[in-house]
């Protein structure tokens, strides 16, 4: 007997059909998340020549690279207060003969006043690895990564002001208004992680760099892109709202969900509601994956010692250890960008690496709250296969001179050469490239200003950092300005 129904009303075959389709969609989906799904270039970084245009609902969707990647994610580490490259990277034996001897033809002033004499290094070094690279025994630990790290001794930088500087190493300008590497990083690509901030700050347990904000700030990008900060000490703030049952928080949010997709149907092109929705929605997930992600407790004793996070005769040092573990698992995550600080905003170099007063005894508290734990990140970075994945970034605003200021036991600022390094997916280990000339006065083979180390890392994620652009008042702007190359010998 013929079925007097039309087969969309059987109700086998309606059960049928809703499993498919629900199974369709549910693979689609996950297909979408992992980047398997033909996309549209316009909403792509790989078309990026111009804005990206992006879905205000959903701005942090994954987006394909200019060209293939070799790393998927990046840790930057940022060691602020300008390390000397002559007491850490760069041996120069020729400043150990000369100590004590005033520079042939000067300066006689640099900027914090009259210069002293040449002063040799305030540590001992040795070789280390199978290319016997030199390095300083303030650093022991990092030393024995040098066969995996690719240095750039030769880098420049526009300030020999701290502030300005900063600007310049994570922005491409010193002026203040201009969008963080990360910033650009997460604008151009998206995340991967729908449950987790596709940028994460994490300031050094003694307070926030010089420029603060800036390091992470968004510019003149989509507001989205900034950074959130959060700590092993420090979770998100205003996370879990105060006075408020989890059930009443619930039912508050259901209901100013329903309240802005009504809205949102009435007035579709209204992209800001859509932002402040989106927004709302990664809060409620994170409620869930920051609690999580933030719970050491679950770190085994020996991952905690061989960070340092259990020195209890060091509390500067714990806490450092125990940011290291938060962004190795934030790494772990997905999280598409992380920046890690190593000191904080201080004069005479109490609180971070700018040693102008006695530089020796300031570089003995410092290394010893960077050293272990750094070097304890990068080995289970390495153990646990995410270094295939993940570029590591070690930087500096700038550099120091070879000599003391005059009545002082410090070094001054130096932006005209200096070192930084990275290490991880797609870098070519065991690389010294570039050199500063026999003193470490200044750059002279190879000379990087910045930008060749930003348009560096862009390159390594898939990005052209010529056609990554955004129009701002009527410019083009990019990260690396109208400048910048990619240092390809540091690249396998």
């Amino acid at each position: 007997m013929n079925n007097p129904f039309h087969p969309l009303l059987d109700r086998r075959r309606f059960l049928q059909n809703s499993s498919n389709a629900l199974s369709s969609i549910a693979l689609a989906s996950l297909l979408n998340r992992d980047r398997m799904l033909a996309q549209d270039t316009a909403n792509s970084g790989g078309n990026a020549g111009g804005n990206i245009e992006l879905d205000p609902r959903n701005p942090y969707a994954p987006r394909l690279g200019h060209f293939e990647a070799k790393a998927k994610n990046v840790l930057v580490v940022f060691c602020a207060g300008a390390v000397s490259q002559l007491e850490t990277w760069d041996y120069k034996p020729k400043l150990i003969e000369w100590d004590d001897r005033p520079l042939p033809g000067g300066p006689s002033v640099t900027f914090q006043g009259p210069a002293g004499n040449l002063a040799r290094p305030q540590y001992s070094f040795r070789q280390h690895g199978q290319t016997g690279k030199w390095v300083s025994d303030l650093i022991p630990n990092l030393a024995k990564w040098t066969d995996d790290i690719a240095f750039v001794h030769s880098l420049t930088s526009k300030s020999n002001t701290h502030g300005p500087a900063e600007n310049f190493l994570s922005t491409g300008f010193n002026l203040d208004g201009f969008p963080s590497l990360g910033a650009w990083v997460t604008y151009a690509l998206g995340s991967e992680c729908d449950e987790l901030p596709a940028y994460v700050a994490i300031p050094d347990p003694r307070g926030v760099p010089q420029n603060g904000s800036n390091n992470w700030g968004p510019g003149f990008l989509p507001a989205a892109f900034q950074g959130t900060t959060l700590s092993a000490s420090s979770p998100v703030r205003h996370l879990h709202p105060a006075g408020v049952s989890p059930e009443k928080d619930l039912a508050a949010r259901r209901l100013l969900t329903r309240l802005q997709e009504r809205h949102l149907q009435e007035h579709p092109d209204d992209s800001e509601l859509a932002a402040r929705i989106a927004s709302y929605e990664l809060a409620a997930r994170m409620q869930l994956s920051i609690p999580e992600v933030g719970d050491l407790s679950t770190e085994p004793d020996y991952v905690l010692k061989a960070y340092g996070a259990d020195d209890s005769t060091n509390k500067d040092k714990a806490s450092f250890a125990r940011n290291c573990i938060l962004a190795r698992r934030l790494i772990e995550k997905g999280v598409r960008f992380v920046q890690l600080f190593n000191g904080a905003y201080a004069s005479a170099g109490k609180l971070n690496w700018d040693g102008h007063s006695d530089l020796k005894a300031q570089y003995d508290v410092h290394a010893s709250i960077l050293d272990q734990p750094l070097a304890a990140l990068l080995d289970d970075l390495k153990t646990r296969g995410l270094l295939e994945d993940t570029l590591v970034v070690w930087c500096t605003e700038f550099g120091r001179m070879p000599f003391f200021q005059k009545g002082a036991k410090g070094r001054d600022h130096n932006p005209d050469g200096f070192t930084c390094w990275m290490t991880g997916a797609g870098v070519k280990g065991g690389i010294s490239h570039g050199a500063t000339d026999e003193l470490g006065v200044r750059a002279v083979e190879n000379i990087h200003p910045l930008y060749d180390f930003n348009a560096t890392i862009l390159h390594l994620l898939g990005l052209d950092h010529e056609r990554l652009t955004f129009e701002h008042n009527g410019i083009q702007r990019r990260l690396t300005n109208v400048e910048g190359s990619v240092i390809r010998q540091v690249l396998r």
